[in-house]
């Protein structure tokens, strides 16, 4: 178990986690827990319209929830929020339901995260930064007034 899920590139991912710390006034902040094995993401996120134009987290968690805030905060810059949410449902797709990882080149590293798809308990973690990024997302939409259900 620990070989397939632990591989060389999540090791490298999770060794080499840019834009940790946190961010001096974030439009929203975000914090993402897993009950099961007690790892936590905290995210800042700030944004212009629908794009990120700043993020930076604090990580406590295993290799799996390191190595996905590691894939994130490489390329969350310069994304926009359909993206981004997109990018959640897929990774979630991709654990619980057998799907493809993310076909965007940007988002390739995700890749290395499909065999946690075997191991059910470690899908919370894995999930951790991506669940926060969106959550912070709804929260910046709701105080502009340009959420999905709320009229712009």
């Amino acid at each position: 178990m620990l070989n397939d899920i632990y591989n060389k590139r999540i090791i490298e991912l999770a060794g080499n986690i840019p834009r940790l710390g946190r961010l001096p006034s974030p439009d929203a902040s975000a914090t993402a827990h897993s009950k099961l094995c007690g790892s936590t993401v905290k995210i800042d996120l700030a944004m212009d319209g629908h794009v990120v134009t700043d993020f930076a987290h604090d990580v406590k968690a295993c290799a799996l929830g390191q190595a996905s805030s590691s894939i994130m905060a490489a390329h969350v810059v310069g994304s926009t929020a359909e993206e981004l949410r997109a990018l959640r449902e897929t990774v979630r797709k991709m654990l619980k339901e057998n799907g493809a990882p993310p076909a965007d080149a940007k988002w390739a590293d995700i890749a290395a995260l499909e065999p946690v798809r075997d191991y059910k308990a470690r899908h919370a973690s894995t999930l951790l930064t991506f669940d926060a990024v969106v959550d912070a997302i709804g929260q910046i939409e709701a105080k502009s007034g340009k959420t999905e259900d709320a009229p712009a």
